[in-house]
C-alpha cells in the first residue's frame, strides 16, 4: 500500500516542490499551510513533513499535539532558523529527523526513507510482541508463561529441520502433544506420525515390533510383517520413554539413526529407510549412562536438539489459562453448566504442587466438573489428592527401619514391588519410580536379574 505523508509548510513554493517530489516517488499526500489545517488529516499519514516556523502554533507545539494523538507516526522537522539548541530541542521532543534548509532532495528522499524504514520495523516488533502475549495456545499446548514461549519459538524454529530432538521432562508436562506439534509444523504433516511406547512393548517382542519380521522367523510368524519404523517411511517416529529400551535394541536404534538403513528378524535383507526420529524420557538419561544401562553413542544421536519441558509447578502462570481451557473443553462432555472458575477456586489450584503435572490438572478439572451443582467451579468444588508421605517412626529419631541398612531397604522394596506386579519388570519399575533399565540395573546388582 501506498505510503500517505503530510506536507506542513507555510511558504506555498516550497510546499508546491515538496509535493511534486514525493508524490513522483510513489507517495499520497496531505498539505497543509498551518498546524490547525494539518490536524485535521493528521490521523491518516504514515509520516509528518513540518517546518518549524509556523503562524499561529509553531512546529514544536504541533509536534506536541501529533505525539498525544499518534505516537508512532514519524515526524520530521524543517527549518531555516535552526541550531544545535533547536534540533535537541525537537529531537526530545519527538521528532524522528531534522532538516536544515536549503536541503537537496536526495537528502529529502534518504531522510523519509530511513524514518519509514524505522517506523515499520518498530511497527513489526509491536506486532510481534502482542502476537507473543495473546499466544497461549500453540497446536493444543496451553502456555503464556516464558518457559513456554521458549518452547513455542523452539518448536517454530526445529520442525521445518529432519533434525532429531529429545524430549525431557516429568511424566504428564504433554511431551507427545510437542511431539505431534513438531511433526505436524513440519515437511512430513501429510506423512505418517507413529508413536512407540518403549514401556508398554515386552522386551522379548520389542525388536519385531519396532522393526517387523519376515515368515517363520518365530514360532507363530505364519505370514511377514512390517515394523513400526516401515509404517513411518517417509513420516515421523515417536519413541516415547527411550530410557527403558534394552541393550540390544539401543544398537539398532543407533544404525537407524546413523545409517538410516536395518533388517526385519528373520532377514538379511537390508532396507533402507527415511524417518524423522523424535523421542522422549521423564528419566535422567545421563544417569543412565552413568551406570551403563544407556549407550553413550545413541544418546548423542538423539540429543541433536534437547527440548526440556519445565513441571506445571515451574510454570504456575499458566495454570489459570489451563483450567479455563479445560473447562470450556470437558464441561460439555461432562454434561454440566459449569462456564468459569472463581478467584478462590484458582488459587487453590495455583498453591498446589501438581506431581501429575498437566495431565493431573485435567483429571482434577474433569473431576470437579462432574461433582459441581453451579455456574462456576468454588473452593469446595475443587478435590485435590495429595500423595501421602511415610510418617516418621519413633518421633522422628529412626530414619530407616530398625535391624535394616540402606541396601537391604532398597532390596526389600524392590522385591515387595517385584511380588505386586506377579513378576512384571515395567510395572515393578512404574511402581518404584524407575526405567525399567535402571530397575534390571538393580536387579543385577543384587544377583536376580537371571
Amino acid at each position: 500500500m501506498k505510503k500517505r505523508i503530510l506536507i506542513v509548510e507555510d511558504e506555498e513554493k516550497l510546499r508546491r516542490v515538496l509535493e511534486l517530489q514525493l508524490a513522483s516517488a510513489g507517495f499520497d499526500i496531505d498539505k497543509a499551510a498551518t498546524a490547525e489545517e494539518g490536524l485535521r488529516v493528521v490521523d491518516r499519514a504514515d509520516l509528518v513533513l513540518t517546518d518549524l516556523k509556523l503562524p499561529k502554533m509553531d512546529g514544536l507545539e504541533f509536534l506536541a499535539v501529533i505525539r498525544r494523538q499518534n505516537a508512532q507516526v514519524p515526524v520530521i522537522m524543517m527549518t531555516a532558523f535552526g541550531s544545535v539548541e533547536t534540533a535537541v530541542e525537537a529531537m526530545k521532543a519527538g521528532a524522528t529527523d531534522f532538516l536544515m534548509k536549503p536541503f537537496s532532495l536526495d537528502h529529502l528522499m534518504q531522510v523519509v526513507s530511513k524514518a519509514l524504514e524505522v517506523r515499520a520495523l518498530r511497527d513489526e516488533n509491536r506486532q510481534l510482541k502482542e502476537e507473543l502475549g495473546r499466544r497461549y495456545e500453540f497446536d493444543n499446548i496451553i502456555g503464556r508463561s516464558a518457559p513456554m514461549q521458549e518452547i513455542f519459538a523452539t518448536i517454530e524454529r526445529v520442525a521445518p529441520s529432519r533434525a532429531t530432538v529429545l524430549l525431557a521432562g516429568e511424566s504428564g508436562v504433554g511431551k507427545d502433544l510437542i511431539a505431534r506439534a513438531i511433526h505436524f509444523r513440519s515437511p512430513r504433516r501429510d506423512r505418517p506420525l507413529v508413536k512407540i511406547n518403549c514401556t508398554a512393548i515386552p522386551e522379548n517382542l520389542m525388536e519385531s515390533e519396532l522393526f517387523g519380521y519376515e515368515k517363520g522367523a518365530f514360532t507363530g510368524a505364519q505370514i511377514s510383517k512390517p515394523g513400526k519404523f516401515e509404517q513411518a517411511d517417509t513420516g515421523t517416529v515417536f519413541l516415547d520413554e527411550i530410557g527403558d529400551v534394552p541393550a540390544a535394541i539401543q544398537v539398532k536404534l543407533l544404525r537407524i539413526l546413523q545409517e538410516r538403513e536395518f533388517e526385519r528378524l528373520g532377514s538379511n535383507v537390508t532396507r533402507h529407510i527415511d524417518v524423522r526420529v523424535i523421542a522422549a524420557t521423564n528419566s535422567d538419561l545421563r544417569a543412565a549412562l552413568e551406570q551403563g544401562t544407556f549407550r553413550e553413542d545413541l544418546y548423542y544421536r538423539l540429543n541433536v536438539v534437547p527440548l526440556n519441558i519445565p513441571p506445571l509447578r515451574e510454570r504456575r502462570a499458566d495454570i489459570p489459562f489451563l483450567a479455563n481451557h479445560f473447562i470450556r473443553k470437558l464441561a460439555p462432555e461432562a454434561g454440566c453448566q459449569v462456564e468459569s472458575i472463581t478467584d478462590g477456586a484458582m488459587e487453590k489450584l495455583i498453591a498446589y504442587h501438581w506431581p501429575g503435572n498437566v495431565r493431573e490438572l485435567e483429571n482434577v478439572i474433569e473431576r470437579s466438573l462432574v461433582m459441581a451443582t453451579g455456574k462456576r467451579l468454588d473452593v469446595d468444588d475443587i478435590k485435590l489428592e495429595a500423595a501421602p508421605r511415610p510418617r516418621a517412626q519413633n518421633g522422628g529419631t529412626q530414619f530407616l527401619p530398625e535391624g535394616l541398612t540402606l541396601d537391604q531397604y532398597e532390596q526389600d522394596l524392590i522385591r515387595e514391588a517385584l511380588k505386586r506386579a506377579d513378576g512384571n519388570k515395567s510395572q515393578a519399575a512404574r511402581l518404584l519410580g524407575l526405567t525399567r533399565n535402571a530397575l534390571r540395573y538393580r536387579l543385577t546388582q543384587m544377583g536376580l536379574e537371571a
